[in-house]
């Protein structure tokens, strides 16, 4: 069998240069106070957990500016109050609600407003389906919904729980059949809770995942250790640095996505960690070198590529700077300095770690250098099974790399034809689970209303005179009732509880009317019900007989639409930013400009064919409205730019080498061991964002499905198939405009003679009879 070494000559021409030898040489001499310095990081970050107040980052997912939440604010100042409510007790009997009870809690609603509670309740406004608010309306005097209005200033936890409050004294009797506080404030209060219980979870799961894996790749109980304890100190001050960004640069990652940025950073210091290990195993095997000289040549030849790699993936995922939209616009710094982080603890502490214990990381197996070349553990560790050196092989045959190129790109377009028909939506109380309070709650409010009912939209409506156009408002609600995807509109055609000022302001300056959507509120199809009427409002307006006057919308089905539509009008500027910024890393580390052009594209058709299938999965077999609106984003910045880290240490081998041999004979000697790494990495990515789907909160399921599938097809498909093949049909062009692969002219020949050598062995290894 051939000798697979990922660290052959070019390993030590890399270490020979001055900087990365000297560097090298230092890390290993400096080992234990490397260690002990780390260690010493470690216990000071966790004996003082960081608290720089810096605010509730909850809240940022939702945009504070843009027209709806304009429009809000100019409610308040014309109404005192707004009409939107984001938080609601909901009381519902299938069997009825008597009257009393009916009758009982419209009052205790209307009597706060009187003589109010206390902080944070500023008002409430009562309304009983004693009537048939709406045409598909199914049931009457079942249900009794209290919106609750809040002050601005108290945040999720303090308004769910001051509804809680409301109803242990107002509604405490045993037929008042409160179900529960329904609306979005409630159902993000709940989501922070669910993340707060199961994040300890998905970090222990994922650890133990990570120790299994790493540890059967290796056989070795003491490799994951390595890269547990340096993922573990990672976690620790990404967490601690975090917090610092948030409350002096206010850079930060809304509360709801940590749990993403701990998978991250436990992914990458373990695919670091395997980049590394592999490296020493192959130095230590090649030349039965000291544990100096093989951490010398291994640090000094991977921690470029390491360095490359990382800083590629930072830079991919802090173009999220170009967008406008707020979320985005403070998560991007926010993921590359995570990643930042986890660079800085893999190229120190573990190359130390590694110089301490030597060959005893790869205990309980034997030192690599007692080892016989053809040693079957060999094979095991090194990653040079029979079916990757077929491989191997059979990619440096060009009809077998045409082939292969061929197939794996139909796959991979056919996998991405259902992001055609993706739609994206900010769903806070559809993601929680069936069994959660709020769910059930805006299921009973449901049941006894219509589906918006919990998070209904208020239209604005500003111009002179309004408290003389009665009969215009009450046919403007006509007209309104009438579009699709509008269940009713609570206005002035209905008896509405005597709250003053409630429908028409004192001045006569603006109206408003509660418009309540026929679909779930903040989903993908009420957003576009709501895109729909908003396109359509003036000409309404004009038909009533109220042309020239300004109509907004504001609620959270707006601040959604909002959202929404701001995120996919970033998706230009993000992407152009992403595709250059991978680009151009790739180009300079690569220096060339060819192949970094093709490999990039591979990455994108790779991240279409994992959107494709996650929203085929979410939405054609589990029957969702859409996707989370940012799952779609975030999962494309990381995805490419992982995808270009795996592309630096692969490539990047198969380019060292070819400077001393003949490009296949590269491709055939760095694919076993590059392959064993980066699907290794790749494994123990793909389980760290996998973990998330343990996290009851949909939209952290559709991260899990959407990173772990486009992490094994980059893997498995692109980097140890689509990879070599393009290196392949390309040749020596691959490096245009350098010509570094072609030292000499006499290797152009010596090139085509390697591939038809190769061609027939893989031919040969092909039909060969298995015993």
């Amino acid at each position: 069998m051939t000798r697979a070494s990922s660290a052959p000559e070019s390993a030590t021409a890399g270490a020979g240069h001055g900087l990365l030898r000297g560097y090298a040489r230092l890390t290993y001499r400096l080992r234990w106070p490397i260690i002990v310095v780390w260690a010493l990081v470690a216990i000071a970050l966790f004996t003082n957990p960081p608290d720089f107040g810096g605010g509730d980052e909850t809240e940022s997912l939702m945009p504070l500016s843009g027209a709806a939440a304009q429009a809000e604010l100019r409610d308040v100042q014309h109404f005192g109050f707004p009409l939107s409510s984001r938080t609601a007790v909901v009381q519902h009997d299938p069997n009825g609600l008597s009257l009393a009870v009916q009758a009982e809690s419209v009052l205790d609603a209307l009597s706060i407003n009187q003589h109010p509670v206390g902080w944070p309740i500023l008002g409430a406004m009562p309304l009983a389906n004693t009537v048939r608010w709406f045409d598909d309306q199914s049931e009457l005097g079942t249900t009794v919904i209290t919106y609750l209005f809040m002050a601005p200033d108290a945040d999720f936890g303090e308004q769910h729980t001051a509804a809680r409050q409301y109803y242990y004294r107002f509604l405490d009797r045993p037929e008042d059949a409160v179900v529960g506080v329904a609306g979005s404030v409630p159902a993000r209060a709940q989501q922070g809770w669910l993340l707060s219980v199961n994040v300890p979870r998905v970090e222990a799961l994922t650890l133990g995942a990570i120790f299994i894996l790493v540890g059967f790749a290796f056989r070795s109980v003491v490799v994951p250790l390595i890269a547990l304890g340096a993922s573990g100190i990672a976690v620790f001050a990404t967490t601690w640095l975090l917090e610092l960004a948030s409350a002096v640069m206010d850079i930060g990652a809304p509360a709801e996505l940590r749990p993403l940025l701990i998978a991250l950073i436990l992914g990458i210091v373990t695919d670091y960690t395997v980049f590394y290990v592999v490296g020493f195993g192959a130095e230590l095997r090649k030349n039965r070198a000291s544990i100096e000289e093989a951490i010398v040549a291994s640090v000094g030849s991977y921690t470029p590529i390491i360095v490359a790699a990382g800083l590629t993936v930072a830079a991919g995922t802090a173009v999220l700077l170009v967008a406008e939209e707020q979320f985005f616009h403070a998560f991007g710094p926010a993921m590359a300095l995570t990643i930042l982080v986890g660079l800085l603890i893999s190229v120190t502490l573990v190359p130390a770690l590694m110089s301490v214990l030597g060959p005893k990381v790869f205990w309980p197996r034997r030192d690599p250098r007692l080892l016989d070349r053809d040693d079957e553990s060999t094979a095991v560790e090194t990653g040079s099974s029979g079916l990757t050196v077929w491989l191997a092989n059979a990619m440096v045959r060009k009809p077998a790399a045409a082939l292969a190129l061929v197939v794996c790109t139909l796959l991979l377009v056919a996998a991405s034809l259902p992001l055609m028909n993706i739609k994206l939506g900010a769903d806070f109380s559809g993601a929680l689970p069936p069994d959660n309070s709020v769910s059930e709650a805006n299921q009973a409010a449901v049941a006894g209303f219509a589906p918006g009912i919990t998070s209904p939209t208020t239209l604005l409506i500003e111009g002179d005179g309004l408290n003389n156009r009665q009969s215009e408002l009450i046919e403007l609600q006509r007209l309104i009732e009438a579009k699709p995807g509008i269940a009713g509109v609570i206005g002035p055609s209905q008896q509405l509880p005597r709250i003053p000022n409630l429908m028409v302001s004192r001045d006569g300056q603006a109206a408003r009317m509660l418009v309540v959507l026929d679909n779930t509120p903040l989903g993908a199809r009420a957003i576009a019900d709501l895109s729909d009427l908003r396109a359509d409002i003036d000409g309404l307006g004009a038909q009533a007989g109220l042309p020239g006057y300004q109509f907004s919308f504001t609620g959270d089905s707006a601040l959604a639409e909002g959202l929404v539509t701001g995120t996919i009008n970033d998706l230009g500027r993000i992407a152009l930013a992403l595709f250059v910024v991978n680009f151009l890393l790739l180009a300079i580390f690569l220096r060339a400009l060819l192949a970094p052009l093709f490999l990039l594209l591979s990455s994108v058709l790779a991240l279409t064919a994992s959107l494709g299938i996650t929203t085929y999965v979410f939405m054609e077999v589990l029957g969702e409205e859409g996707l989370t609106f940012y799952v779609p984003f975030a999962a494309a910045v990381l995805l490419v730019a992982l995808g270009s880290d795996y592309n630096i240490f692969g490539v990047g081998r198969m380019w060292e080498l070819a400077r001393s041999m003949t490009l296949p004979e590269a491709i055939r000697q760095a694919m076993p061991e590059t392959s064993k790494a980066i699907t290794t990495a790749g494994l123990a990515l793909a389980v760290s964002f996998g973990m998330l789907a343990v996290i009851p909160v949909t939209s952290f399921r559709e991260l899990a499905v959407a990173m772990s599938i486009g992490i094994l097809i980059d893997s498995f498909l692109v980097r140890s198939v689509m990879m070599p093949a393009m290196l392949t049909l390309m040749g020596r062009y691959s490096a245009w405009p350098n010509r570094r692969l072609l030292p000499h002219d006499r290797l152009r020949h010596a090139e085509e003679q390697e591939a038809r050598k190769y061609s027939n062995e893989a031919l040969k290894e092909l039909w060969r009879p298995r015993r």
